[in-house]
């Protein structure tokens, strides 16, 4: 009889272990979530630990959540990230273009986000983890960033911590945008770079100042296109904007800043955002560099209601 005992004691146990593994399996298979950007569908663990983030943005977002990033780029990273640049146990991948795929494989990450300057290399990511496109659409930036802090909230299980933040957003910039609507003053955006401009409007990369926040522009039907449309300062003197904003990409990447006095030549000079001392030079790092996260796009609506007031 102890034998006979012995062995259902043994079955019972191999039972159990083995509904005890099955259990686990599942709940392994369960964690994840699926996630559908632009370039792919994916499946991405929940609550990731080791995050590799090649996007200033995305890096922001994650910011309010303090998710653990073990490797970013950290050539070029605006001043209001600078602490990430200042931690030392995380891995320095190089630059929002350009990164180190061998430190990225060494870290080991269980989740990648990239930009769309990266985006090409996608395939190459996906071998290393599962990694996710950031959404990006010039048409509608709210709703880019509504998208990405929905896929956020579902991998983290933060879903209210990052729907507040967009609410926040959303109140204030229809707030700003009253005071855009109401105002008479007509605006112009550039992208200065080494002594060329490209100028930008509605539905472009910087068309928040007039599709969110309701500035009228200076000059219609400029392209959409990530690079603008070349302009000159006969331009901005035949547009004449009643406020100029200023993106300096050279200093956004770390090189030779403007000279804002050959900027405004005699031509500028005779523009009435000079005249009223509303050429205003935008904080490039946050408009060129990063851009679409939640600080970055508050820091960008400050700006532009600061001019409008």
């Amino acid at each position: 009889m102890k034998k006979l005992a012995c062995i259902f004691s043994a079955v019972a146990l191999a039972f159990t272990t083995s509904c005890s593994d099955s259990k686990t399996a599942g709940d392994n298979q369960a964690e994840t979530v699926q996630i559908i950007h632009a370039l792919d569908t994916v499946q991405v663990p929940k609550n990731p630990q080791r995050i590799v983030v090649l996007d200033y943005s995305e890096l922001e977002d994650l910011d309010l959540i303090g998710a653990n990033v073990v490797g970013m780029p950290k050539t070029g990273l605006p001043a209001h990230l600078g602490k990430y640049g200042d931690n030392k146990n995380i891995v320095d991948l190089g630059s929002l273009v350009e990164v180190n795929m061998e430190k990225i494989n060494e870290l080991q990450p269980d989740l990648i986000i990239i930009g769309g300057r990266l985006q090409e290399s996608y395939p190459e990511f996906s071998k290393i983890a599962p990694t996710m496109l950031r959404e990006w659409n010039t048409a509608d930036q709210l709703g880019a960033l509504k998208t990405n802090l929905d896929n956020l909230g579902k991998i983290f299980n933060k879903e209210e911590v990052f729907n507040e933040a967009y609410r926040n957003i959303v109140a204030k910039a229809e707030r700003i945008k009253t005071k855009g609507e109401a105002s008479d003053k007509k605006a112009l955006v550039v992208l200065h770079n080494k002594g060329k401009m490209s100028a930008y409007g509605k539905g472009s990369r910087f068309g928040l100042i007039h599709d969110i926040l309701g500035v009228k522009e200076a000059a219609t039907g400029l392209d959409t296109h990530l690079h603008g449309t070349r302009v000159s300062s006969e331009f901005l003197l035949d547009k004449n904007p009643d406020i100029l904003f200023v993106v300096d990409r050279s200093d956004a990447i770390g090189d030779k800043a403007l000279d804002k006095t050959e900027f405004e030549n005699q031509l500028v000079k005779n523009t009435n955002a000079y005249k009223n001392n509303k050429i205003v030079y935008l904080n490039s790092q946050v408009w060129y560099l990063a851009g679409g996260g939640v600080a970055s796009i508050n820091m960008m609506m400050d700006e532009v209601e600061k001019a409008i007031d």
